[in-house]
């Protein structure tokens, strides 16, 4: 997937692909406005909501009412180097919900994209090129 990423104004930074856009923003001790989520928690988020969606398919695919399903997620930082060391993702079950699915719902999470893609992370290749459309 291509992507295009832009700065609008501030300190957002836009991310265009497909026919949306992704607006990210620092907050006002950041040096920005605090209008949108930080490009980290947007990655963050995008953790919890990969797995949303494989909890969500797993009930639908059974005919389970996901009515009091939740994920609650947490970071845990390493606090020599600010960098996330864990994140612990909790499957909030209703009371209702199928004893013997209770295993199987969190492999489903578990195949994650996101999650399986930083188990084994892509090499980056960052370099800059000349812009020929930006005005002079």
């Amino acid at each position: 997937m291509d992507m295009m990423v832009d700065f609008p104004g501030g300190a957002r930074v836009d991310a265009h692909f497909a026919s949306f856009t992704l607006k990210t923003d620092q907050p006002p001790e950041g040096g920005g406005e605090g209008s949108a989520p930080t490009p980290f928690d947007t990655f963050l988020a995008s953790l919890g909501t990969c797995a949303g969606i494989f909890v969500l398919g797993f009930c639908r695919q059974r005919g389970i009412d996901t009515r009091g399903i939740r994920l609650e997620q947490r970071a845990v930082y390493d606090p020599t180097t600010d960098l996330v060391r864990t994140v612990h993702l909790d499957i909030q079950l209703p009371p209702s919900f199928p004893e013997k699915y209770k295993a199987a719902v969190i492999r489903a999470a578990e195949h994650c994209k996101v999650k399986r893609t930083l188990e084994q992370p892509p090499a980056f290749d960052v370099r800059t090129s000349q812009n020929e459309s930006a005005a002079a």
